[in-house]
């Protein structure tokens, strides 16, 4: 493409974003790019040569690829890249596809009788499959749930009465599992479908508490829709459900990590609706309710704790803008004793914090460490690759080649 055919593509985007009645910021949310790289686009300094990144860009403006750019052959606009990495969890999302168990209502003509795992066996799976996805193993977690989900699902329609609810029990946690993990690579859909059953399995099981973390991650997956009013109404009902049921007895530590939990979630709410007021107020109930826990724990997965709040509060600084604020909190954090997953996502806010105050190399050392500890999650989660990508345009013709190569893996050159 010579210069003036850039141009003339970066002017044709422009028209046609404003026609949809678009900022760049509006556009750049529906292909998961930065408004930085819409306006690089928009102004021909960047080219956009990769076949699904321009089917996306279509898409998103609600033309054909021959109108955005004349020059694809239109049989080559039917072909689907090649360049376009698969998923790590699209065998988990195929799985969830249907009715989970379908031939435990249906079952074959000469099949038996469905084989009954020990309990035993069932809880060292769903633990190692929490193991996987606090590691962000993605791939490994995709291959593990494609056993233990249907096992647990014919399980549970096999058991007798009396093992059953711990049989659902387990069921919930590990749709929650897969429900965490779908968000985190921008599934959002699937996290939305993992949540809800994970909120049945845990109802009959007999288990609220473990309703409301299924909640949570409902609201998680609504943030990620960006229905940010269907996660608050989810978040704010349990939540006020939860406090009425404590009125009149001190809370478990349980029931705080839950409700600690639930606050954090609406600080991420109000964050992602620009409510500055309303994050903050949010992340001082998550701190007070923190303190009166006491200590750092893990009921139902969650991480709550001091330790966990502050990694939020660094969060939540980011989506704000306040980097300088997040760069304080999160440079004084000690989270060696939470997991992996969680110490490379602050080392991730940190790295988009130091984007935001364009301090290359102190980003650049944050990224990569957090790609140490987790990088299935750094090379696929949007907010990460987009701050790289930042990187890359901040740092122009002298980037290094530490960050090319963080990029590459991270398919965020573009």
């Amino acid at each position: 493409m010579t210069e003036d055919q850039q141009r003339a593509f970066g002017r044709r985007v422009a028209e046609l974003r404003k026609a949809k009645g678009y900022t760049q910021q509006d556009l750049a949310a529906r292909i998961n790019k930065t408004a930085s790289w819409v306006s690089q686009v928009e102004r021909g300094v960047l080219v956009v040569q990769r076949l699904d990144v321009l089917r996306d860009l279509a898409d998103a403006l609600g033309v054909s690829m021959q109108r955005l750019e004349p020059s694809v052959p239109s049989a080559e606009a039917e072909e689907v890249a090649t360049d376009s990495e698969v998923n790590d969890l699209d065998g988990a999302r195929v799985l969830i596809s249907g009715h989970p168990a379908l031939d435990a209502l249906l079952p074959p003509a000469d099949g038996g009788e469905v084989a009954v795992p020990s309990l035993d066996e069932l809880v060292a799976q769903v633990d190692h499959v929490w193991e996987l996805a606090h590691s962000s193993q993605f791939a490994d977690l995709s291959a593990e749930l494609q056993q233990v989900i249907p096992i647990l699902e014919r399980t549970s329609r096999a058991v007798d009465n009396d093992r059953r609810p711990e049989v659902l029990h387990l069921l919930a946690r590990t749709y929650q599992a897969l429900a965490a993990s779908f968000v985190r690579q921008d599934e959002a859909d699937a996290a939305w479908v993992a949540a809800d059953r994970s909120i049945r399995a845990a109802e009959e099981s007999g288990q609220p508490l473990e309703v409301c973390a299924g909640i949570f991650r409902l609201a998680h997956a609504f943030v990620r829709l960006k229905r940010l009013d269907q996660a608050e109404h989810a978040a704010r009902t349990a939540l006020q459900t939860l406090k009425a049921h404590l009125q009149n007895r001190q809370a478990s530590p349980q029931e705080r990590s839950i409700m600690g939990a639930l606050h954090l979630v609406l600080a991420l709410i109000h964050s992602r609706g620009s409510r500055r007021p309303e994050a903050r107020a949010e992340i001082n109930e998550a701190r007070a309710v923190a303190q009166a826990l006491g200590e750092d724990r893990n009921d139902y997965h969650l991480e709550f704790g001091p330790t966990n709040v502050e990694l939020w509060a660094v969060a939540i600084a980011v989506e704000l803008g306040d980097a300088g604020e997040a760069i304080d909190i999160g440079e004084a954090i000690d989270a060696t004793g939470l997991s992996s997953e969680r110490q490379a996502r602050l080392l991730m806010d940190l790295g988009r914090a130091y984007v935001q105050r364009r301090q290359v190399g102190e980003a650049l050392d944050a990224l990569l460490r957090a790609e140490e500890l987790a990088p299935e999650m750094v090379r696929s989660h949007v907010a990460g690759r987009k701050a790289i990508h930042e990187l890359i345009l901040l740092s122009g013709r002298g980037a290094s080649r530490e960050l090319l190569d963080l990029a590459e893996r991270a398919d965020a050159t573009e």
